[in-house]
């Protein structure tokens, strides 16, 4: 018996009228064993668990106690603003074959129709019904026609309305028998606001069902998915079911995840709003050197820049203070590691970042990734520092050709440089601080391309961080993408956007806290990263970068980000007011622009 569907009174009632037929003599067998091949196909039509089945627009529909027409549950959904409170579903159907749609509703301008029938849509609709009252309406399918769907709807700025037992009787959809159920169901990736899941195919099956008791279902093709939009330190149990054209299996066994705590787990006790800045360390620019004794408190995480390779390929990292010569005023070792411990016993992190525009590193080979982690660590232990930053950017990152996967990559640079973070990881255990500034074309470029593509041709270094990024999920403390050297990056609207406006940071960082399917792919999706672990990647003043945002518009991004207003024309498909905070480069030109950039940030988040 299909999970969720009411018993319907109307084959009971084509039963009887068949067997009184017979008993009179038998006339009319044919037509009604037809009519008995009849069934309700609409899926939970009485609501009695909750929304699964429905998807409701702008999350306006709630499954209700009272009123009720029958049973224990019926919908209950709100118009509100420009949102006329759609909640609809498809169900499989037959090619030129009569349907009838029915509901029992309550409300002021009610809607019950259908959509995608093949021929002529229908709809129905009562503008008053103080009482349950029937809708009922009728259509018939195409000749091609496998699907419809059926929909309610009310009507702007109107109160809520009500629906419960709603049907769509008539033949069948399918044939055959539906699937078993999913087994291996199992979770992954789990932070404070998601849980990944995956489980093992199913012969037959034509898609799946994610159950979440009190959560709307989450309908895919795919053995893997990410539930997002989750509350921190909290237990949830998952199940799952599998369906085809004739029905929808029995539920998977459960599997309960609980969310990470709200500091993300990943070894940083920042504050709910962070600061990250990088420190001329080992070189001098027209910014001038600044001393670490130097940096203000408004600095919650200062990346050392920068720890740079022997050679492309040696996986040899070093360090060290600028020279004298470069820059006079440079402190001496033991003031620097002095200045280290300082901003530690205040609570600061520090960290080497490995890269930068210049630093080029490939670990093309284990020889390569076993010298970065062993010349890491002792940069590491020689200053005392929290963790590592990395920052590889220009060609230190690329996919061969046919590595098409960012969940399973194959690439040698990838691979091992995933090894070689973890190994770091291990050494030094959960304290250890870890944070990445790919620039956008090796992330949000990947939502377009992937690789060189699957003929070839392509820029191999397209999305090339993500697979990085993803494995190491589980370790990230803070991802600050550059949202500045960078040409135009289509958003999840499909439009292009452009670096040095709020629009810019908002449809970049949104694609990092939905998610979004790799190269078009749905069966490939990167999954929403948790908003403690992303932070918006600015220059400091016009002379740090291309793609300077002005504070005001830097301000605009943060409002809409984390309270959805002044988003402009960009829709965003969350509100995040945990969204950890603001990386620039630098530090040191922060100062050079009176610390403009800072003293913005401490004004917003009221440090």
């Amino acid at each position: 018996m299909e999970r969720n569907r009411r018993p319907s009174r109307y084959p009971r009632l084509v039963a009887a009228l068949a067997a009184a037929v017979l008993t009179a003599g038998g006339l009319v067998v044919s037509a009604e064993t037809a009519r008995a091949a009849d069934v309700d196909i609409a899926t939970n039509g009485g609501f009695e668990s909750g929304l699964s089945g429905w998807s409701c627009t702008g999350g306006s529909g709630v499954a209700v106690s009272t009123p009720v027409h029958s049973g224990t549950s019926a919908l209950k959904a709100t118009p509100a603003g420009s949102d006329n409170a759609k909640c609809s579903q498809t169900v499989t159907v037959r090619p030129d074959s009569a349907y009838t749609l029915s509901a029992w509703v309550q409300g002021s301008y009610v809607y019950l129709g259908a959509s995608g029938t093949g021929t002529t849509d229908v709809s129905t609709w009562t503008p008053s019904a103080p009482s349950w009252r029937k809708l009922t309406t009728s259509f018939r399918t195409g000749p091609a026609t496998t699907s419809v769907t059926l929909y309610t709807n009310g009507w702007y700025g109107t109160p809520a309305y009500h629906v419960d037992d709603l049907s769509l009787v008539g033949p069948g959809g399918g044939t055959g028998q539906p699937p078993a159920a999913p087994a291996g169901l199992r979770s992954s990736s789990v932070t404070s606001s998601s849980v990944g899941l995956a489980w093992s195919p199913v012969t037959g099956a034509t898609g799946y069902t994610v159950h979440r008791a009190g959560a709307p279902d989450l309908n895919l093709t795919g053995t893997s998915t990410t539930v997002t939009g989750l509350s921190p330190a909290t237990a949830y149990r998952f199940q799952v079911s599998a369906t085809n054209a004739a029905g929808r299996s029995p539920l998977s066994s459960a599997v309960t995840a609980t969310t990470r705590p709200a500091d993300g787990g990943n070894g940083a006790d920042l504050p709910a709003h962070a600061l990250v800045g990088y420190l001329h360390s080992s070189f001098a620019n027209g910014s001038g050197y600044t001393r670490m004794a130097d940096v203000p408190d408004s600095w919650d995480v200062i990346n050392l820049a920068f720890g740079e390779p022997t050679s492309v390929t040696s996986g040899d990292i070093r360090f060290s203070l600028c020279p004298v010569a470069e820059c006079p005023n440079v402190e001496s070792a033991a003031e620097f590691k002095a200045a280290i411990k300082a901003k530690q016993a205040a609570g600061k992190k520090v960290l080497i970042s490995i890269g930068g525009q210049n630093g080029q590193v490939q670990l093309a080979s284990t020889a390569a990734r076993d010298a970065f982690v062993s010349s890491v660590s002792k940069i590491i232990d020689e200053y005392g520092l929290d963790g590592l930053d990395i920052d590889f950017e220009g060609h230190s990152l690329s996919l061969n050709n046919g590595d098409t996967d960012f969940r399973s990559p194959t690439s040698p640079v990838i691979v091992n440089l995933i090894s070689a973070v973890k190994s770091l990881k291990a050494k030094y255990g959960a304290d250890f601080v870890l944070t990445m500034a790919p620039e956008t074309f090796f992330v949000q470029l990947g939502y377009q391309f992937y690789g060189s593509g699957p003929f070839g041709g392509q820029d191999p270094r397209a999305g090339a961080y993500l697979p990085v990024i993803h494995a190491l999920r589980d370790d990230l403390t803070l991802l600050h993408v550059q949202d500045y050297n960078s040409g135009p990056i289509m958003g999840l609207d499909n439009q292009y956007h452009t670096m040095g406006g709020a629009d810019f940071h908002i449809a970049m960082t949104d694609m990092l806290l939905t998610g979004f399917p790799v190269a078009g792919d749905t069966t490939k999706v990167f999954p929403a990263l948790d908003p403690g672990q992303v932070a918006i990647g600015l220059p400091a003043s016009q002379h740090a970068g291309n793609g300077h945002t002005a504070p005001s518009e830097v301000n605009k991004a943060l409002d809409c980000l984390t309270k959805k207003t002044n988003c402009g024309s960009y829709q965003t498909h969350g509100t995040w007011p945990a969204l950890r905070g603001l990386m620039t480069w630098s530090i040191n030109w922060d100062r050079f622009n009176q610390w403009e950039f800072s003293r913005n940030f401490d004004g917003y988040f009221g440090s």
